[in-house]
């Protein structure tokens, strides 16, 4: 089960990850791709724990 659902838009660009994050309670950050988010996935995922979160945007903003 997802530990929240996030809007993209409550998410930051991380330049140097090239990924949308957003805070982890763990202390790290979920992260998702642009070439994740073209693909269709709407998880985003912490690298330090086992904890996901459920991205809300609208695909068609990130088609090719």
């Amino acid at each position: 089960m997802s530990y929240d659902e996030v809007e993209i838009e409550d998410m930051t660009w991380n330049e140097k990850l090239q990924a949308y994050t957003y805070p982890c309670p763990c202390g790290d950050l979920f992260q998702i791709t642009l070439e994740e988010l073209r693909a269709g996935e709407e998880i985003a995922r912490c690298p330090s724990c086992s904890l996901y979160i459920t991205v809300i945007y609208d695909p068609e903003d990130y088609e090719n």
